[in-house]
């Protein structure tokens, strides 16, 4: 029996069209690892992470032909330069590929729960399956060169507990020293240490490798930004004895060379704000100390108001494109008019 053709609905057509833009974006930078990667144990890993944008691409691409949808402009190879000189050290890549398989399987597990069409689920279920393939290789690397950043580690607890004082969600007194604090806690905030380090190495980077003042200007900012964060992040963790997570051995070098395209890394900036500000809603809905979610909603304000100015910037030089939207009712009546 034939089916009918199911039209997309507003959700799938924004998972769809915000994985082809972040696919995009992926392969340049991807491009620019494979050439510049010298170590042949983590090479095979980068090459793996770009078979898997492109592959998402061409798939993409098909699909969005087949339903007549407007493919997105995206990136291409005109936003990268791979004669240009090595930037980033190869241990710094293979963070970079671990962080965004993490943010990878966050996306997808939501894009699949937006989805109806059995054929879009099938797509999303596929790219999980990928991106843990990714992890667990990108993880596996890191492990065998010990660079892998784990956890603090605290004591197994003797037995279970229940909260029995109210004194346990507080943390804003400042005549009392807050509760210990728990796993969860102690977990969402050396994730976020880690997180904002990485995008310390990428602003840094950046403003090393724009060439317009106003660029190089904003990724100063940001640079600036992830440092203060780590540094409040680390000073809660320090405070309750607890070891903040360490850089790896992973850095910027030191040329001014520029890979990439202003509008690409104007576009991987605003891509990890945002990703920055998902992961500390996520911890501050995790969190039961006051002072650590009135820290998380500081935080998250900053990167909000730092965003905002990334995207006047983006749509001041028409580099910021626009996503599938409804009609406008009130222009249409009007031309009718």
């Amino acid at each position: 029996m034939k089916e009918n053709k199911v039209h997309l609905t507003s959700g799938e057509m924004a998972v769809l069209w915000t994985g082809y833009l972040n696919d995009s974006m992926s392969l340049p930078l991807l491009d620019y690892f494979v050439k510049t990667v010298e170590d042949n144990e983590i090479k095979p890993v980068i090459e793996f992470a770009r078979q898997l944008s492109d592959g998402h691409i061409k798939f993409l691409t098909d699909f969005f032909q087949n339903e007549k949808f407007p493919i997105p402009r995206g990136f291409s190879a005109n936003d990268v330069n791979l004669n240009a000189q090595k930037l980033y050290t190869d241990t710094f890549m293979l963070e970079f590929i671990m962080q965004m398989a993490k943010s990878g399987l966050v996306a997808y597990g939501s894009s699949l729960g937006m989805c109806a069409r059995k054929d879009i689920r099938a797509y999303f279920i596929k790219c999980i399956d990928q991106t843990v393939e990714l992890f667990e290789k990108a993880t596996d690397i890191a492990l065998e060169k010990g660079i892998y950043l784990r956890r603090p580690f605290i004591d197994i607890p003797a037995e279970t507990d229940m909260i029995d004082d109210k004194s346990y969600l507080s943390g804003l007194n400042p005549l009392k020293k807050p509760r210990p604090l728990n796993a969860i806690e102690i977990a969402h905030l050396s994730f976020n240490v880690e997180t904002n380090m990485v995008g310390t190495m990428l602003a840094l980077s950046f403003s090393q490798a724009a060439k317009s003042k106003e660029i190089i200007s904003y990724m100063e900012r940001g640079r600036d930004i992830s440092k203060k964060h780590v540094k409040v992040l680390s000073a809660t963790l320090l405070d309750n004895d607890i070891q903040a997570p360490n850089s790896a051995d992973y850095a910027v070098k030191g040329n001014d060379e520029s890979p990439f395209s202003e509008r690409l890394m104007m576009q991987l900036m605003a891509f990890l704000s945002t990703l920055g500000s998902g992961n500390y809603s996520a911890a501050a809905s995790a969190s039961q100390r006051s002072d650590l979610i009135l820290n998380y909603e500081r935080l998250s304000l900053e990167i909000a108001q730092f965003a905002k100015d990334g995207a006047d910037i983006m749509i001041k030089h028409k580099w910021l494109e626009q996503p599938p939207g409804s009609p406008n009712r009130t222009d249409l009546a009007r031309r009718q008019s």
